[in-house]
């Protein structure tokens, strides 16, 4: 394991810190859960819109279009984060949502519930990631330490962990005793994100935030935001290619490599494995190389993985791409918050909501992209569009990077 995480010595410097601190291993515990849930919801959501509510296959399909609220809401909940610096509560608020918005999928009997639940209720749900990361960096300004960065990567591999094993949880779940004790699944797991985190904040001297720096009394404007927007530009071009992966690298394994079940799982499930190896290191190689530098070297992995899926036609081919993805969100996932934070450091919670709810449109640019990339190149040479939106990335990132000193 990293140094960063370890130390030198052999002790768990950082990983001390986190047991040690009620904040952060609340929150470790509370994204181990987010991703346990939205991972085993994720796969068999349009399963359940077409079995159990009767959804025609092309009306489930847009169900995933909802997470465009996801965007919207999350800003707002940021900006009056910002405002009040009430991380904590907003957390809760956002985290009850999300158990009310699941269950009233799993008690819905209508096709048009889970729609108005997902754009109206779930969009809020988003939005504890970036209050949690918000209270997080709170709690270091009010705490500065060497081993700081480190610590936000432990937490952003909870999370990474709980999607390892979200899928295995859900699928087991669902064919053990149907689709919505999955879904109830998913609203516990919300619920449950609430009790991680216990009465944490609601005394005045335990909120780090109140203490450490005022919170602004106006929202950013918009030049002050320009940097973060463009950051997350970047990374929405990065993040598009997952929604074309989703779409067909299973359907391309399947229909013209014939690749076994087995090995088409052991294909998909070996990214997030590279990913969890990958984390630790990657705040020491951004000490080293840059942090905005070594995102870049990110999306060039991704281009290689995109144009392993586009010209590589066999078994290794797809192996050697989806490792060059782990390490692609091995870097994102742990050092995304934290440039998207360091853009904008006077509202934190503004910049953490901009920057993970951005995913919505990643997943909707990727989506309408591949739609129209494989009726025109077909498979898999509709890779080539994820291979050239990473490389688009990976120049504007390195622009970036002589511009913006972030170390």
């Amino acid at each position: 394991m990293s140094e960063a995480i370890v130390g030198s010595s052999g002790r768990p410097p950082a990983l001390r810190q986190v047991l040690a601190s009620p904040l952060y291993r609340g929150s470790a515990l509370a994204l181990f859960l987010a991703g346990i849930g939205a991972s085993a919801a994720a796969p068999q959501i349009v399963l359940f819109l077409v079995r159990d509510l009767g959804a025609p296959l092309p009306l489930a399909g847009l169900y995933y279009l909802t997470s465009l609220a996801g965007p919207i809401a999350g800003y707002l909940v940021g900006s009056y984060s910002d405002r009040t610096g009430n991380r904590l509560t907003l957390f809760r608020l956002c985290a009850l949502a999300g158990f009310v918005g699941w269950a009233l999928m799993a008690l819905s009997t209508a096709i048009w519930v889970p729609f108005v639940v997902g754009a109206l209720i779930l969009a809020f749900s988003n939005a504890t990631f970036s209050q949690l990361f918000a209270a997080v960096h709170d709690e270091q300004v009010a705490n500065p330490g060497a081993r700081n960065d480190s610590v936000v990567a432990i937490i952003r591999m909870a999370n990474t962990a709980g999607w390892v094993i979200g899928p295995v949880i859900g699928a087991w779940v669902a064919a053990s005793f149907g689709l919505r004790p999955m879904i109830w699944l998913t609203a516990i797991c919300f619920l449950a994100q609430i009790a991680a985190l216990g009465t944490l904040g609601t005394k005045p001297s335990e909120t780090a935030s109140a203490e450490a720096k005022p919170a602004p009394r106006r929202g950013p404007g918009l030049v002050e935001m320009l940097p973060l927007l463009a950051f997350t530009g970047l990374f929405v071009l990065v993040y598009a290619g997952e929604a074309i992966k989703y779409g067909f690298l299973l359907l391309y394994m399947e229909e013209q490599l014939r690749l076994e079940p087995a090995v088409r799982g052991a294909v998909i499930g070996i990214q997030p494995l590279i990913e969890l190896i990958i984390m630790p290191f990657s705040i020491v190689l951004a000490r080293r190389v840059g942090i905005l530098n070594l995102l870049a070297i990110g999306a060039l992995f991704g281009l290689a993985a995109n144009l392993c899926f586009a010209l590589w036609a066999d078994v290794v081919g797809m192996f050697v791409g989806q490792i060059l993805m782990g390490g692609v969100w091995g870097f994102f996932m742990v050092l995304g918050i934290i440039v998207a934070q360091r853009l904008l450091p006077d509202a934190v919670a503004t910049a953490s909501a901009i920057f993970m709810t951005s995913t919505a449109l990643s997943m909707a640019l990727g989506g309408l992209a591949g739609g129209l990339g494989v009726s025109t190149l077909g498979l898999p040479h509709v890779f080539f569009i994820p291979a050239a939106c990473a490389l688009a990335a990976a120049i504007g990132l390195a622009i970036m990077a002589r511009r913006y000193r972030l170390e």
